[in-house]
């Protein structure tokens, strides 16, 4: 059974994660991080060395995770991540939601709900009438790989299955990176809101450009005045690290908000499913004006690299 952990952390207390890890070290020592607040725990050995179930344990858990460091969290668990991150996501704070029957749970949700399944890939499903998991889970694989792709259409119909092939690794190199901008005060003005995620695209682009890495998709988070939150993921025409296109995305994101007047907190943009550059495919372009920004962009890395990262920085935030 593996647990997913999401802590409701504020944008000061992000520095408390790795002690969070450490207090779930003491349950199991399979944890994942999963930044910038949450983690993954394989608790099938804790079940049967302290005798409690999945939910007795997440108990505990939440109740160390407020004692020890005020910090409440939202806990789901299934057998395997994909499950237990979506229970999760469905959880109320402070409590924990077990995923016993992955078809009943996942039968009337959206398509959209599944992970890795972005809203083009969703258009498209719910044009030919999969809008739901369970109808996708029902129809032939051969239906799903001819509509969206041989590897694409596997994917989504083992997801929609409940399967996921993929493994709790403890220590295993961060799948995503993630920054955060909290304005002075509650900010309505829309230009200081796209200036902000500007500054979070250059920030996660140039630590992505550094480690040689790219990402497949983008999560905007938003948070208000009234400690709600929105959050949107995009996943990306290909695989990037260039901050002109993770700023576009970022901007996309932002404006589909529709935001009228809305007091804005903070704003967080979260790059995941890093992947090696090496391994990544980059569509060729034809227009002089990317091969120049992206030039631009790697004289920047080397004048930051030797100045601080302040040397170089886009006209519109040295305003």
């Amino acid at each position: 059974m593996i647990l997913h952990v999401r802590f409701r952390l504020e944008p000061a207390q992000e520095v408390l994660l790795p002690q969070l890890m450490g207090m779930l070290g003491q349950f199991t020592p399979v944890v994942e991080a999963a930044p910038p607040d949450a983690a993954f725990a394989d608790v099938r050995g804790a079940v049967r060395y302290f005798g409690r179930g999945p939910a007795g344990l997440a108990a505990v858990i939440r109740v160390r995770a407020l004692a020890l460091y005020g910090v409440d969290c939202a806990i789901g668990a299934g057998p395997n991540p994909m499950l237990a991150r979506m229970a999760a996501r469905d959880a109320a704070p402070g409590t924990t939601l077990v995923v016993d029957d992955p078809e009943a749970f996942l039968r009337d949700k959206p398509v959209a709900a599944l992970h890795g399944v972005g809203p083009a890939t969703a258009r498209t499903l719910c044009s030919y009438g999969l809008d739901s998991v369970g109808r996708a889970a029902a129809a032939p694989l051969a239906v799903l790989q001819r509509i969206l792709g041989a590897r694409a259409g596997r994917e989504v119909w083992e997801r929609a299955q409940g399967i996921d092939r993929t493994a709790v690794v403890p220590g295993a190199a961060s799948r995503s990176v993630a920054a955060e901008r909290a304005f002075d005060r509650d900010e309505l003005d829309r230009d200081r809101h796209r200036r902000a995620l500007l500054s979070l695209a250059g920030e996660l682009g140039a630590r992505m450009r550094g480690e040689e890495q790219v990402c497949r998709s983008l999560t905007l988070t938003v948070r208000y005045a009234d400690r709600t939150a929105t959050t949107r993921t995009r996943t990306l025409r290909e695989p990037t690290a260039h901050t002109a296109d993770l700023a576009g995305a970022a901007y996309a994101m932002l404006d589909a908000l529709g935001l009228q007047r809305a007091r804005v907190r903070s704003a967080g943009l979260r790059a995941e499913g890093l992947m090696p550059a090496e391994q990544a495919a980059h569509q060729l372009s034809l227009d002089p004006a990317d091969d120049r920004a992206r030039r631009l962009e790697a004289a920047a890395d080397r004048a930051r690299a030797r100045f601080g990262p302040g040397a170089v920085v886009p006209g519109s935030l040295a305003a």
